[in-house]
């Protein structure tokens, strides 16, 4: 498979009072999805099967994680363990980098 570099934050376009994503990568081995959240929008408690990665681009995410709230901006990130129950809330517009990996 070739080598792809792509400028990840201009992958997604935030809409007005939406949620939007689109998969920059999948294979055997991981999923890797770039989410464009506007002001207040986010996802409803959750759980993913696997391990999972979440990078904030830009923007602000309050992402609540087994019950404690996180205040996630640029440059961090939080790995996640399968299973574990998650939501997220966009504090302003947020663009959000999620891998999912393979067990």
């Amino acid at each position: 498979m070739p080598h792809l570099v792509l400028p990840i934050a201009d992958q997604v376009v935030i809409q007005p009072g939406s949620v939007v994503s689109k998969v920059i990568h999948r294979d055997d081995e991981l999923n890797v999805t770039v989410f464009g959240f506007d002001t207040g929008e986010g996802l409803s408690e959750h759980q993913a099967s696997r391990s999972a990665v979440v990078q904030v681009l830009s923007g602000r995410l309050r992402f609540t994680v087994d019950g404690e709230e996180l205040d996630l901006g640029p440059g961090l990130w939080l790995h996640m363990s399968p299973n574990t129950p998650h939501a997220l809330e966009a504090t302003e517009p947020t663009v959000m980098l999620l891998t999912l990996l393979r067990p």
